[in-house]
């Protein structure tokens, strides 16, 4: 079980650990300052979809905005797509006249998808996002216990924690929008994150099973090892995943960019995580065990 690599994670994952408190804390300054920017799924609003038979110029089209005063908006087009954001929910007559201006000044043949969330509806929504999240991660915590053992789930929580806030915070300080995919989108990457430090404690406890625990520096060589046992298939994993998810964001429709890229960040993070700070939280909360307790062997795989 002897490594032939020259990297030593253990030795290294303070200042793994030290970057990553440090990334997470200007992280959760920037959200405490800046706030999620609230798509209109967890803010009053309306969105407007509008799909014209021609292309139309973009500054036609905000000039249009302009003149409708329906308040703020935003406005993101595409090829013969156009997507408007409006921060107040419109009545029906407001609709209606939106819906007949256009077609009379800007595209005839021009059809819309009109969403429009109220105060009510948007509170339900967070709430239940939040209920969702909590729901995943205690199920997470329970899987660990009963499979593993409660040293593994508290380290494979705290690395869920710091993907689904790395990702929360990086859409805090670029402003993007937060919405119901971007919900999906961390519930996602939770369960890839899951899987990969899974494999690597599954790893960890087979090769505790039937490894010679003398000192802390014979558990630490076993966590090495076990990293570097699991590598080929974690990277080769992240890169599969990370190649589909740039797809998606480049080549796909508008309706889903902000769910790939927080894909991405977090796919990214998911991988990081598992190495640098879930395996290594169990190393340190091993280590508080005795060490003639250590050479007890593991359960088998259920």
């Amino acid at each position: 079980m002897r490594s032939k690599r020259n990297f030593d994670f253990v030795k290294s994952s303070r200042r793994f650990l030290t970057v990553s408190a440090a990334i997470l804390l200007i992280g959760l300054l920037a959200l405490g300052f800046f706030g999620l920017n609230y798509g209109i799924d967890f803010s009053s609003g309306t969105s407007v979809d509008i799909s014209t038979s021609k292309s139309v110029d973009d500054d036609k089209i905000k000039t249009f905005l302009d003149e409708q005063k329906l308040g703020d908006y935003t406005l993101t087009t595409a090829e013969n797509r156009d997507s408007v954001r409006f921060k107040q929910a419109l009545n029906e007559q407001q609709e209606r006249d939106f819906k007949a201006a256009f077609l009379s000044q800007i595209d005839a043949d021009a059809s819309f998808e009109i969403n429009i969330v109220d105060v009510d509806i948007a509170r339900e929504q967070q709430t239940n996002a939040i209920i969702g999240l909590a729901v995943a991660s205690l199920g997470i915590v329970l899987y660990i216990s009963i499979r593993f053992e409660w040293r593994f789930a508290l380290a494979a929580v705290a690395s869920l924690l710091y993907d689904a806030l790395f990702v929360i915070c990086l859409f805090s300080i670029f402003r993007l929008e937060v919405n119901l995919p971007f919900i999906l989108a961390v519930l996602t990457i939770i369960g890839y994150s899951i899987n990969d430090t899974v494999v690597i404690f599954d790893r960890i406890r087979e090769n505790l099973r039937f490894a010679k625990i003398k000192t802390h520096a014979d558990l630490e060589k076993l966590v090495n090892d076990s990293i570097w046992q699991t590598m080929a298939r974690s990277i080769n994993t992240v890169i599969t995943v990370l190649l589909a998810a740039g797809c998606l964001f480049v080549f796909g429709s508008e309706s889903i960019k902000l769910f790939s890229l927080a894909m991405i960040f977090g796919l990214a993070s998911g991988a990081y995580s598992s190495i640098f700070i879930a395996s290594q939280l169990w190393l340190y909360f091993k280590k508080r065990q005795p060490i003639k307790k250590l050479t007890v062997k593991a359960p088998s795989t259920p």
